[in-house]
This record gives C-alpha cells, structure tokens and sequence, in this order.
C-alpha cells in the first residue's frame, strides 16, 4: 500500500471502522468516500442511498458519505476498500479494469447502441456477472451509475474530425483501454489525475481531455478548454463498490437491503444524470464554449482496427458479441 493510502486508512480508523457493527441500540454505518463535489448527480444519488437504506432497514443501517476527496482519490479509496478501512467508494469501470479485465469491455469505442441499449445490459445478466467480476480482488460491485458519453475536450484547436487530435496531448484516465483509444485516433495519451486536470489544461501539459458534460462543466475545465466536440466515443458507466471484508462482514439481511437501496440510488441516479447532462451544456455554452456536435463516421472508422482486435479476444471477444445482441432487434423475414 502506499504512503498516502497508509495515512488515509489511518484517518479513516480515526472516523470509527468502516462498517462498524453496531453496538446495543446503534446503527451499522457504512463510511463511503468518492472525489466528486456535492453537486454531482452521483453524490446526491449516494445521499439518496443512505435515506433508502435507513428507510429499507428500519433506521439500524445507515451511508456516511464523504465526498471531494477527503478519503483519497479513486485508487487510494480502492487500496483502503481492499483492507477494509473504508467500506464503499465510486470509481469509474475503466480504472476496475485494472482488477477485473473484463471489466474493459465497458470501455470498447462505440459499443452501445444508445442509452437504452446501455441499460438493458447493465441492469440484465452481464451487468451482474461484471459486478461480481472483482470479488477475488476483495471488492464487489452493488450498482452501475450512469456517467453519460465521454467526449474530447480542447484548449487550442477544436476537433471536428480524428485528424484534428494528431498529435494532441490528451489526458485519460489511468486506464489500458482509454490510452488504446486516445492512440487509435491519434492523440497522445497523458494519464493525469483527475484532480490535477484542471493545472495540467492550465499549464499546458496536455491540450485537452475527455469527459461527460456535467465533470466538464463542474470541474470548471471549460475555463481553460474552450472547445468540447460531441464525438461520444466512449460510455464507460461508473460503479459503486463496497470492501469486500465489510461485505462479509453483513448478515444476509443487511446485503438484501443494501443492494436494494444500491438498484434504487441507481434509478434516481439516471434521472438527475440527464437533468445535469442538459443544465451542464447549457450552462458552458452560456459560457463561451464551443460545443460541435461532430460526425461520428470518422471516429468509428478510425476505432474500427482496435475494436476488431478486441473482438478477436478470447475472453473479451464473446462478452462483445454477447453486448451487441442484447436487445438487438430480431430480424424480420418477408411479410
């Protein structure tokens, strides 16, 4: 583990344990961290959480939340998960790919059809199964958040075409799949943090990124990245995830309710998500931001060699080909 992980579990022994049995009378309480601000859809899903399972279990459990980072960023969260001094967190599926490769078919360019295509699969059989996915790694997955369509974000040229990112340093996430993306268009990938995105856009370390439009806009990048271009390469869900000891630490009953209240936070999630997805857009072009909505033929064309490799995948190849006919319509013969 690393230093800093070593200090923050240290900090969060210091709050109580992570999901401290409780004593005569008091409830369990389930600690949570996750680096986003209070007024991210995904954090007011968590508050909706903790009402539903409070609600669901009579008052004897309950979610504390800590939000923008006060626990540690994504992975050091994960680190204390895995040891058990934080009980829940939120991290995107490209960085559980690191411990659950199949994991990475989330992240594969232009996979969903559309949003509804997206939650028929995540909410059915293979959402469960990549749920479950990281269980050897001491994690497990209760619910898929909606994290919308990731889409490149500039602070010099504007992109309307894959051309238009030869050369460019673009930040990713600290993802295999997103890098293998990011190159296949011809960018240059550049995993930076999340929090020091911002600088990095500042100082010029890199000349754009990649994110939905409610982290583009509540990050405050568009201060810096004026031109956002609407390719939608990529619709990586997030994933709340709970400490695979705090779990076995729960009954039967409190697993039942706490996953119920996890579906439950993911319904309500969905709506503020498309709420946020249309204020944010609003809110950066009333800023100033170019935002293009491009033609996607170019991007997909310019994938299309990575995704066949992935197809030609052994594990990940079947799980793509099982993505693509979940939901598909069936075809229709001579009437």
């Amino acid at each position: 583990m690393s230093p800093v992980a070593l200090r923050l579990a240290a900090a969060a022994l210091a709050l109580g344990c992570a999901g401290c049995g409780p004593a005569a009378g008091e409830a369990t309480v389930l600690r949570l961290g996750h680096e986003l601000d209070t007024a991210h859809p995904v954090h007011r899903a968590m508050l909706h959480l903790d009402e539903r399972l409070q609600a669901l279990s009579g008052g004897t459990m309950r979610v504390e939340v800590f939000p923008s980072r006060q626990l540690g960023n994504e992975r050091e969260s994960l680190e204390l998960l895995q040891i058990g001094s934080l009980a829940m967190t939120k991290v995107s599926a490209s960085v559980l790919e690191n411990f659950a490769p199949s994991a990475s078919v989330l992240a594969v360019p232009y996979l969903f059809r559309d949003s509804a295509h997206q939650v028929t699969v995540l909410d059915g059989p293979i959402g469960d199964r990549l749920l479950a996915s990281p269980a050897r790694f001491r994690l497990r997955g209760l619910a898929f958040y909606d994290a919308g369509a990731r889409s490149f974000y500039t602070v010099g040229r504007p992109v309307r075409s894959p051309a238009d990112l030869d050369g460019l340093k673009v930040r990713t996430q600290e993802s295999q799949s997103a890098i293998r993306m990011v190159r296949a268009l011809g960018g240059s990938p550049t995993p930076i943090s999340y929090g020091e995105l911002y600088t990095a856009l500042q100082q010029g370390v890199v000349d754009g990124a990649e994110n939905n439009p409610p982290s583009f806009y509540l990050s405050r990048h568009y201060e810096v990245a004026r031109h956002y271009a609407l390719d939608e390469h990529t619709a990586v869900p997030d994933v709340l995830l709970i400490s695979g000891p705090v779990w076995d630490g729960l009954t039967d009953q409190q697993q039942t309710w706490l996953r119920q209240a996890a579906r439950e936070s993911a319904e309500v999630q969905r709506v503020l998500w498309a709420e946020a997805t249309a204020q944010a857009l609003a809110a950066v072009r009333e800023a100033g931001v170019e935002v293009t909505t491009v033609d996607k033929a170019p991007f997909r064309e310019r994938v299309a060699p990575l995704v066949a490799e992935l197809e030609a995948d052994p594990e990940l190849g079947g799980l793509i080909r099982e993505i693509r006919q979940t939901g598909a319509p069936a075809d229709g013969g001579d009437s």
